[in-house]
């Protein structure tokens, strides 16, 4: 009887030991996917209203202010005059807004952005990978980046004038 459970016991620790070095591992290696404030903020190739790719390393050097939204959100709507209206005031300063569009075609975005008179630069994730990227949940999300490309802070809802404008403020001195 003591010669039977002696393998069983090896297989089950044998599982324990994997099973807890794939989660330490997970843990250490991956966290929980999204960026912190403070971390390098996540790559992105994604394709811009203006029919060429973008990528967060152009903008490297200048502050960005990532935006994602959907014209189907009413906040992220609501937020949109508040995004133009920096985005005019802080982009001879080397602030960068950057709307990113989730899952909508592009016609869809073009009449949107024509509709509510927006000409900072949109691009558009229709698969989503750049809302995996950065743990995208509910929208509007918007990521303040610092000129070296780290995550500065980040607002998760709507944003009002005000607030945009004060966190910008701080982005740009810092």
């Amino acid at each position: 009887m003591g010669k039977a459970r002696k393998p069983i016991q090896i297989v089950i620790l044998l599982l324990v030991v994997i099973l807890g070095g794939y989660a330490i591992g997970s843990s250490v290696f991956k966290g929980d996917g999204k960026p912190k404030e403070g971390s390098k903020a996540p790559s992105f190739e994604l394709m811009g209203l203006d029919g060429q790719k973008h990528t967060l390393d152009e903008y490297k050097g200048k502050a960005v202010v990532l935006n994602f939204w959907g014209s189907w959100c009413t906040p992220c709507v609501k937020e949109m005059p508040a995004l133009q209206a920096e985005w005019e005031k802080w982009r001879d300063q080397g602030v960068v807004i950057v709307g990113v569009n989730v899952g909508e075609d592009q016609m869809t975005v073009e009449n949107f952005v024509r509709q509510v008179n927006i000409d900072f630069p949109i691009v558009m994730d229709p698969g989503r990978n750049a809302v995996r990227s950065y743990g995208i949940s509910p929208m509007p999300t918007t990521f303040f980046i610092d000129a070296k490309g780290r995550v500065d802070s980040i607002h998760i809802g709507q944003l009002d004038l005000k607030s945009l404008d004060d966190v910008i403020g701080k982005l740009v001195d810092s």
